[in-house]
């Protein structure tokens, strides 16, 4: 006899899509990253791109306490990556 609940799904029990590292979705700056991945080489572009993201993480929590929704600091990191992914920064 089945109950028809099935198990949680890893995204119901919290556990974020949003991974480090893979592959990320092809969009409009993957040709300037790709280029640049040719130029710089591998290991200086994911310095620059660690760098970058850093800094872009930094000034989100910056503005988010300037504001007073501190709060707000992941959910906005996150959008930030998704966003990224999207226009092709993560290739």
């Amino acid at each position: 006899m089945t109950t028809g609940v099935t198990a949680p799904t890893t995204a119901a029990r919290g556990v974020s899509s949003l991974h480090m590292g893979g592959k990320g979705k092809f969009g409009i700056f993957s040709p300037a990253v790709y280029g640049t991945k040719l130029v710089l080489g591998k290991d200086k572009l994911n310095k620059i791109r660690g760098k970058g993201i850093s800094l872009h993480s930094q000034t989100i929590g910056e503005f988010c306490q300037w504001i007073g929704a501190y709060h707000l600091r992941v959910k906005l990191i996150k959008k930030a990556k998704v966003n990224g992914d999207v226009l092709g920064f993560l290739v």
